[in-house]
């Protein structure tokens, strides 16, 4: 038996504040980037860095909770999938990007309260 497996898990800061609009059906979705680093030495000992960026979707009411509660440079946990979206562009060339869609988010900064005692980023 085959078994295949699409799952990413992402722990990264908020390069800027959720997009958050309505799809045709009038399902709410929402688009933001991650900064993910990585940090090491090299072989001389100097301390390297690299930032790696990715693009994050998300749906329904998590694309609600997003909008509302996430802003730029938060630290947030997120497990989702790798898809692959191909579209043409209004010129009329083929476009292709490949992004996370995002399942479960959890913000890792200081809970904040949003005054009813539950944590505002804490969404499955």
């Amino acid at each position: 038996m085959s078994q295949s497996v699409n799952k990413v898990i992402l722990i990264g800061f908020l390069g800027d504040a959720p997009e958050t609009r309505f799809s045709q059906q009038g399902k709410p979705v929402s688009t933001f980037s991650v900064a993910v680093n990585e940090n090491w030495k090299d072989g001389q000992g100097t301390k390297q860095e690299r930032v790696e960026w990715f693009r994050v979707v998300s749906f329904g009411r998590l694309a609600e909770v997003c909008g509302e509660y996430l802003q730029k440079g938060r630290h947030v946990y997120i497990e989702g999938r790798l898809q692959t979206r191909r579209w043409e562009d209004r010129q009329g060339e083929k476009r292709t990007t490949v992004e996370v869609e995002a399942n479960q988010l959890r913000s890792l900064d200081r809970a904040q309260n949003n005054g009813n005692g539950s944590t505002a980023t804490d969404s499955t």
